[in-house]
């Protein structure tokens, strides 16, 4: 059984969990901060890791922290302890995203310590899939992970998923002809490898007839200018929230990793794509209309693939500071 308060080691460990989430260009927008009197672990959101031209609201940058915070959870009950989490507990403090305190809870507490072994393994994926069908009974566990968080994921039907890639495709030849967006991206891609941002290496292949759910990071830029056929037929899920609140994007982040999470032990590969949700007028049209979700927090492509290369995170001493 663990100590009836967390060390200084044992802090450092669940944050280095915590930060294999993914975030939007791997920006990375989160810090953590340790009270050791109190025994509190703090959240916070890092305005200097910011999307503020492709994300203005702030609501990606909770996505990826909220994502950061399931893991964080993950790791802590399967060490033993039982956390205990309040999201925006100081409403004068809109950094401070959420207040974690953990107590003893004996080996393995909680059902998330299962979740474990794919903490690290889990990477996004922008290469082909090979189109084998996932069975039912795997998206509907997938369906139950978000639902276990508060949130949906949803599957459209084939006719939804064709309006999806119209909208995506959409997204890009927006993206474009906007100089602004162009420049933001580029600061997450060209300059990564620095423990941040997306490197060369996942970028993956440009679609061949440019009509996939995946964003083109390589562009011009691809050092060998490969192509692929992706699948024609991609299993597609929406992942949404009946409301559209900074609670309800934490929220959206935690059922997003376990989403990705239970997806990764089941064997599958996941790409997520938020290019269409970062123009207003694309992303109400995302909505699936034969579902009651109210607003999509994130759109993934599942299927069966080859293994994600990592990508690269800052060390651990760069986000938590303990006190």
């Amino acid at each position: 059984m663990p100590a009836a308060m967390p060390d200084t080691r044992d802090v450092k460990a669940l944050v280095d969990d915590a930060v294999a989430a993914p975030s939007v260009h791997n920006a990375q927008p989160w810090r953590f901060r340790y009270l050791r009197d109190s025994g509190e672990l703090l959240l916070y959101a890092d305005p200097a890791r910011a999307l503020p031209v492709e994300d203005p609201s702030g609501r990606e940058l909770r996505l990826g922290c909220g994502a950061a915070l399931l893991n964080l959870r993950v790791a802590a009950e399967r060490r033993g302890w039982e956390p205990s989490v309040t999201l925006l507990p100081e409403p004068g403090e809109p950094e401070l995203l959420a207040s974690v305190v953990l107590a003893a809870g004996g080996p393995a507490a909680g059902d998330l310590a299962g979740l474990y072994p794919a903490l690290h393994r889990r990477h996004s994926s922008r290469h082909p899939f090979t189109g084998e069908r996932i069975p039912a009974e795997v998206l509907d566990e997938l369906s139950g992970a978000a639902v276990a968080e508060g949130v949906r994921l949803v599957f459209p039907d084939r006719w939804h998923v064709e309006t999806l890639l119209d909208l995506l495709r959409d997204a890009g030849t927006l993206e474009a002809a906007s100089d602004e967006v162009l420049a933001e991206v580029a600061r997450w891609t060209s300059g990564a490898g620095r423990g941040e941002g997306v490197p060369v290496s996942a970028y993956g292949p440009r679609p061949r007839d440019g009509r996939a759910a995946v964003r083109d990071f390589a562009g011009p830029r691809s050092p060998s200018g490969s192509t692929a056929a992706f699948e024609k037929a991609p299993c597609l899920a929406l992942l949404g929230t009946r409301e559209d609140r900074p609670v309800d994007w934490l929220r959206a982040g935690q059922g997003l990793e376990r989403v990705l999470l239970r997806a990764t032990l089941d064997g599958l590969a996941v790409s997520l794509d938020s290019q269409a949700l970062e123009w207003p007028e694309l992303r109400w049209a995302l909505r699936d209309p034969q579902s009651a979700m109210g607003h999509v927090q994130m759109l993934l492509r599942l299927g069966y693939g080859p293994e994600a290369p990592a990508t690269p995170r800052r060390p651990v001493d760069e986000v938590l500071t303990i006190v």
